[in-house]
């Protein structure tokens, strides 16, 4: 039996007046995510519990089937995992977004959405000049990198207040710095950043370019050494995990499951699609499960690019839905999952706690007849998880 997910990234949108009060996936041409509505069924999920944050790793953890409330300690940790960074149990991870400031505004979460071989020039400039024994930082992908602090005795970094910089843009940074006990040691990092990048080559070539230059570091996301069961002994099932971005890889890595770097896989619009569903249908040949994720809906979201969010979505539905069902359509021995993580609005560019549709078709999944693969007509199913983590255990085993 072989289990496949493919979550498009922030996919699940609200009515837009543009769009005759539509959603994108209302709009976009969806033949083959329409099809495994009307052949298999459409439910709703819940993946954010009620009280935590809406973001892309409390919503994965509900999705691999584990209760955020009980696992969740924070973005970082998982970053570090796919960075090969152990952490000690006092041990402190952050996100460190390369941003674009001018005067105090945030202006570019992602710093024109920078590529990984500058930025990796940076983090490591950053952490020649502002690293210590305690502090260290680590390039990642493109805009993504991680900071870790060795834990002090004279402050605790557990109840900090930090913003995700894609939820403050166009906003004063002073006013959106840390909050709480350790927040100076923060803000100090982040200001010194600018003295430090603001002149950087890199930096002088990008504005040049007329692109955003990469000119301080953001803080955020923090955490410690989470501890989750392996997904082989909680699902007996072994697997991998293909996506171009951190977060989910290192989540993958801590769960016990196989990572798949594909080449051109990027985490923005330019990703190879098609690569990543040929990866899947390789790594299927010796594994039973393959989890996809793709990012370029949530990207095109946080930037308010209505045009770029159609077309990541029907690119998700050809490239990747349609590869994966053309080469298992006919077989008896799958099941098929379809979704996004959690909704990003375009009106708001930013996550909401929603919940979100699905779509399931394969062995022992009975057809209902679902018009198409979209918001409303998700709401027309009585398949429903207020409980996120449970959709796994019906994916699985079945309902």
């Amino acid at each position: 039996m072989k289990y496949i997910i493919l979550v498009a990234d922030g996919m699940a949108d609200y009515p837009i007046k543009e769009l005759d009060n539509s959603t994108p996936l209302e709009v976009a041409r969806t033949p083959n995510m329409d099809y495994i509505a009307k052949a298999g069924r459409l439910g709703r999920i819940k993946t954010i519990p009620e009280g935590m944050t809406p973001a892309s790793d409390v919503a994965h953890i509900s999705i691999f089937g584990y209760d955020p409330k009980i696992y969740y300690t924070g973005r970082g940790p998982l970053e570090a995992a796919n960075l090969g960074i152990e952490l000690e149990e006092e041990d402190v991870a952050f996100r460190c977004n390369l941003i674009t400031v001018s005067g105090d505004e945030l202006l570019d979460y992602s710093a024109g959405h920078i590529s990984s071989k500058e930025a990796s020039i940076l983090i490591k400039f950053i952490d020649q000049k502002i690293g210590t024994n305690r502090i260290r930082f680590y390039p990642g992908t493109s805009y993504r990198h991680l900071a870790l602090i060795k834990r002090g005795t004279e402050e605790s970094l557990d109840d900090l207040e930090c913003k995700a910089p894609h939820d403050i843009r166009g906003e004063n940074i002073l006013k959106n710095f840390p909050k709480g006990d350790g927040a100076d040691i923060l803000i100090k990092l982040m200001q010194a950043s600018r003295n430090i990048l603001e002149n950087h080559e890199v930096n002088l070539v990008r504005i040049d370019l007329k692109e955003n230059p990469a000119n301080m570091i953001w803080l955020w996301g923090q955490g410690k050494k989470p501890a989750l069961p392996k997904f082989s002994e909680k699902y007996n099932v072994s697997g991998s995990v293909i996506s171009a971005v951190d977060l989910i890889k290192g989540l993958g890595k801590i769960l016990g499951l196989g990572v798949i770097n594909v080449p051109g896989a990027t985490g923005y619009y330019d990703t190879d699609y098609e690569a990543k569903a040929r990866a899947a249908l390789s790594a299927l040949e010796k594994k039973d499960f393959v989890f996809v994720h793709v990012e370029a809906p949530d990207e095109a979201s946080h930037n308010g690019d209505l045009r770029e969010k159609i077309t990541a979505i029907e690119r998700f539905d050809r490239l990747v839905v349609g590869t994966v069902l053309k080469a298992f359509k006919n077989k008896n021995n799958f099941r098929l999952l379809v979704m996004p993580d959690h909704a990003t609005p375009i009106s708001l560019k930013t996550h909401v706690a929603d919940p979100v549709l699905f779509g399931i078709f394969g062995k022992d999944v009975i057809g209902r007849g679902f018009l198409n693969y979209s918001e409303k007509e998700a709401e027309k199913s009585d398949l429903y998880f207020e409980k996120g983590h449970e959709l796994m255990d019906y994916f699985i085993k079945g309902g």
